[in-house]
């Protein structure tokens, strides 16, 4: 691994970073051939894997050799290649599989977006609407039902994740209700119900997303304790309850994310307590991640993550009392608050 020691010189890593898309573009192409699932256990060579995945061996090598140098997958001196812990993400069985992710976040369109970050630094709009004619969403669903499906599956896959974690977290003992604005097909619902055997859930999302929400919440063992609401929550909450969830959604323009939180503040009345949790471009471990997430929210939909002083300005300036900032993981933080009295 480098280390500063052994870290190149400032031209040399300059040059990296400028190739830093041939690395996405070798992630995406190993996520897409299948490499990770096709490589097991036990080291394989390379004429293995490539009749595995149907590819020439010695383009395979390739692509293999220059992900091996960022430690996705690893080359052994006899020319066979193996697992590494991040390679492993790339497998569709692996409980915290990333292979959604990383196709997402390289999906077609994002090369047409990048090249005009610029721009989008310059203006600070979005660019997708200029390129596309479109909303970014709208653009999706209409034009790249492909690429809307991977969005759809790489949400799945995180919520799923974090979810568990989420609820582990949070202690909603003495409360009746919660209701999960912008929940997704329902993972934190169902995992706080799951928690709380006697409370009640409900799940508000656009109709298109909760007609894909958890069996289990429309006709299984959750059901008889679950709401699904179809809307937006960003027009209305119509929902009361004792506590409100916000994970991952104020990442929209400023006006967006306001309307939303005060459909909830309204929603709830005072006391009600709220939870948001999201991703922050503080000094946390992702920061990487995270600030390279905020650029490309910039070029899609013109909208930001958040430095926990903006996100506590954001609830505050709607209503809301900051209780406590929690971290849920390295990843995510939970933001405690009421609705003022």
């Amino acid at each position: 691994m480098t280390t500063a020691e052994t870290a190149p010189p400032p031209p040399m890593r300059l040059r990296e970073l400028v190739f830093g898309a041939a690395c996405a573009a070798a992630v995406r192409a190993a996520a897409r051939l299948g490499v990770a699932d096709a490589l097991g256990d036990e080291p394989k060579p390379v004429e293995d894997l490539a009749a595995s995945v149907k590819t020439e061996p010695k383009p395979l090598r390739r692509l293999l050799r220059a992900l091996s140098c960022y430690g996705v997958f690893a080359e052994h001196p006899d020319g066979t290649f193996a697992h590494t812990d991040m390679s492993r993400l790339l497998r569709e069985d692996d409980p915290n599989s990333l292979r959604a992710i990383a196709l997402w976040c390289t999906e077609p369109w994002t090369w047409d977006a990048w090249p005009r970050l610029d721009e989008a630094v310059r203006t600070g709009d979005n660019v997708v609407e200029s390129l596309y004619g479109k909303e970014f969403f709208t653009y999706l669903n209409e034009d790249a039902p492909e690429s809307a499906d991977v969005f759809n599956q790489a949400m799945t896959r995180s919520s799923e994740q974090s979810a568990r974690e989420v609820a582990a977290l949070l202690d909603l003992s003495g409360a009746d209700s919660v209701a999960d604005c912008g929940g997704g097909q329902g993972h934190v619902v169902a995992c706080l119900l799951d928690k709380y055997p006697t409370m009640r859930g409900s799940l508000l999302d656009l109709p298109r997303v909760v007609e894909n929400a958890l069996p289990r919440l429309r006709t299984g063992d959750l059901a008889d304790r679950a709401e699904i609401v179809p809307g937006d929550v960003r027009a209305s909450v119509p929902v009361k309850a004792d506590v409100y969830v916000i994970k991952n959604i104020l990442e929209w323009d400023d006006e967006s994310t306001a309307r939303l939180l005060g459909n909830v503040t309204a929603a709830g009345g005072p006391g009600t307590r709220v939870i948001v949790i999201e991703n922050l471009v503080d000094d946390t471990p992702s920061m990487r991640f995270s600030t390279a997430m905020d650029l490309l929210l910039l070029l899609n939909v013109g909208g930001a993550k958040h430095t926990t002083e903006s996100m506590v300005g954001r609830l505050t300036s709607a209503g809301l009392v900051v209780d406590d900032i929690r971290p849920v993981n390295p990843y995510l933080h939970a933001f405690e608050c009421h609705v003022a009295g």
